[in-house]
């Protein structure tokens, strides 16, 4: 995986220099004009001030004379305080009105046809001149100056690589100095990094409360979260294991106990006997482990909230629920006046009420009946009650109905149904209520949200 230095350099880098040199290809290209366009207007500058000294001079001009002095004058690159590397080496010609060569300089080319007034290039013994010309038709004479091409190139090459010099050796520079306020900026994540990597494997301790930038703050907040539920998990398994090793040590030593005998049984009679306590024994270990499966099931986060009918799941799970009341003789009559629509869990709605009636069930004496009765408590509530015709709790148990592994007088029941009846309603925001009918018989009583959980 490429790190987010890189990540973040490259394409900024990448970016940097495509952009610098494009945006120097324009510059240079438009300096590389513009300077064409100032060394152009020199020369129509250069041919205007010879053109006025011209008209200054007297009417009988001593043209070798003027020839030497103009040579003097626009040829002395490099020479002098006032020298300068950029001055032009400028060459001049002028021709009478019939065309006839007045005066030449030494390095002008040969110009045989006169050109028309105006900048124009020409070339002279392979070389390229830029040259104006100016028409003076009150001194009847014709002015040209021009220079070649490749001194002012050469020039205009200077000036380019003067202006991009600074930035070609700025880009390294400035790559450095990007890298390093980089590095600057990734520190907290760096550190951040280390204090994880210098954390105790088994630590579940919240990170550190240290200022972080506000791009860390979101990552800190979700490690944390998850620290919680892994701390969580890690409760609830240590929970569950306990509660198994709790449970099942008891059940597995007496299935030793009655396996012993029925290997040492010296009569069909005894053996059959053990061999049933035997099988007793595993069901109420087979009761014991789905319900511990169950409770671990029921974790936040695994089921997720869609609307249902609570009426209708309340007759599946009534009719799934038939064959054991007829077992037990015992009659299930579901008592719901209309429809209840709700957004909730249908799985722990349906363990729920499986545990409710199956309790129901297992205290109930036969020819009685386990009435299911759904009805409208508030505007926003619905009560759904499981009713049975059987003992009764007394005031002591009644209070420890919830607590796990408590079974009131049911030796077959392994002490969670009710636990895990408490802890879907209290996940759902369910009202969970236990009381003795006047009548005789238990009522559990369970208020629902009709919003939903």
């Amino acid at each position: 995986m490429i790190s987010i230095r890189t990540r973040i350099l490259a394409p900024t880098l990448l970016l940097m220099i495509v952009g610098s040199l494009t945006l120097a290809w324009l510059a240079v290209r438009d300096s590389h004009r513009e300077i064409e366009n100032v060394y152009d207007a020199q020369l129509v500058q250069a041919a205007r001030l010879l053109q006025g000294v011209l008209q200054q001079a007297p009417p009988q001009r001593d043209w070798p004379a003027l020839q030497e002095a103009l040579e003097t004058a626009l040829n002395r690159s490099g020479q002098g305080i006032l020298s300068h590397p950029y001055e032009m080496n400028l060459a001049f010609q002028i021709w009478a009105a019939d065309q006839s060569l007045l005066v030449r300089s030494e390095t002008a080319p040969v110009i045989e046809d006169v050109p028309a007034p105006g900048l124009h290039d020409l070339m002279y013994q392979g070389q390229d001149w830029c040259g104006v010309l100016l028409e003076d038709k009150t001194l009847g004479i014709r002015i040209w100056v021009g220079e070649r091409d490749d001194l002012r190139q050469d020039l205009i090459q200077k000036i380019v690589h003067h202006t991009l010099l600074p930035m070609l050796l700025g880009l390294p520079v400035l790559t450095l100095l990007i890298w390093a306020l980089l590095g600057w900026g990734l520190r907290p994540l760096q550190r951040l990094a280390r204090q994880l990597r210098n954390r105790p494997h088994s630590s579940l301790d919240p990170l550190p409360d240290e200022p972080q930038p506000p791009e860390l703050e979101p990552m800190r907040s979700a490690l944390d979260h998850l620290l919680e539920q892994l701390r969580a998990m890690l409760d609830r398994e240590r929970r569950f294991i306990a509660d198994a090793a709790h449970e099942l040590r008891t059940p597995l030593a007496i299935l030793d106990i009655h396996v012993r005998n029925a290997q040492q049984a010296s009569d069909p009679q005894e053996r059959a006997e053990a061999l049933a306590f035997l099988q007793q024994g595993v069901g109420r270990m087979t009761r014991i482990a789905s319900q511990l499966l169950t409770m671990a099931r029921l974790e936040p986060g695994i089921q997720e909230n869609r609307a249902l009918n609570l009426t209708e799941l309340m007759r599946e799970e009534l009719a799934e629920l038939t064959p054991l009341a007829l077992r037990k003789d015992v009659e299930l009559v579901l008592d719901s006046t209309d429809d209840c629509q709700l957004n909730s869990e249908p799985a722990s709605l349906s363990i729920m009420l499986q545990n409710l009636i199956s309790n129901a069930l297992a205290f109930s004496p036969a020819g009685s009946e386990v009435r299911v009765h759904l009805s409208r408590h508030s505007a926003s509530q619905m009560r759904m009650q499981v009713l049975d015709q059987g003992p009764g709790v007394s005031e002591e148990a009644l209070q420890r109905l919830c607590d796990r592994f408590y079974s009131a007088h049911n030796p077959e029941g392994a002490g969670l149904g009710l636990a895990i009846v408490e802890m879907i309603c209290r996940r759902l925001g369910l009202t969970l209520n236990f009381a003795n009918r006047p009548q005789g018989g238990f009522c559990v009583e369970v208020l629902i949200p009709v919003g939903g959980s």
